[in-house]
């Protein structure tokens, strides 16, 4: 092999290799892949509103990811919010009286469920439902909620007729 062909032979190898890398590093910071995950038990919990909420959004307790939402439905007979969330067989001790509600990171990052744990004996199994929920702060809501207790404050009332004269009806 002459030298320049080798040369083109291990430069074409290290751009193999980087997109490699990079199809890698892609797949992990998206968390479309399930490499080193373990097993995992799935339970469902009942939203009014889930805002803007996604599959694949992460599941934190006490700002640790134990989890992830697997997947967002409606329910025809409720007509709420079903979010089964799969948890890491690890966590499997959470009492049957958690709650979950849906916050935000930041002010306006990404949506995401945070559990808090109760106290019951009982354990949450593959399959419960988690009956504590706090839906989503929608924050467009918020809004117009504060601008329309504005509007009503600023709004004035009308005086009450004043009385007539002494003797006059």
């Amino acid at each position: 092999m002459n030298p320049s062909r080798t040369v083109e032979v291990l430069v074409g190898a290290f751009v193999m290799l980087g997109l490699a890398a990079l199809v890698f590093l892609a797949m992990q910071v998206s968390g479309l892949t399930s490499l080193g995950a373990d097993a995992a038990y799935r339970v469902h919990a009942r939203f009014e509103n889930v805002g803007g909420l996604k599959v694949r959004s992460p599941v934190s307790m006490a700002g640790v990811r134990i989890g992830r939402v697997t997947a967002i439905d409606i329910d025809p007979q409720t007509f709420q919010a079903v979010v089964e969330l799969s948890i890491s067989s690890r966590h499997a001790n959470l009492p049957a009286d958690t709650s979950a509600k849906i916050l935000t990171s930041g002010l306006l990052g990404e949506q995401f469920v945070g559990l808090e744990a109760g106290g019951a004996d009982a354990v949450l199994k593959d399959g419960s439902t988690i009956k504590l929920t706090q839906s989503a702060l929608v924050l467009e809501n918020l809004i117009s909620q504060f601008l329309f207790s504005k509007a009503s404050e600023g709004r004035p009332e009308t005086p009450a007729p004043a009385p007539g004269p002494a003797g006059q009806r």
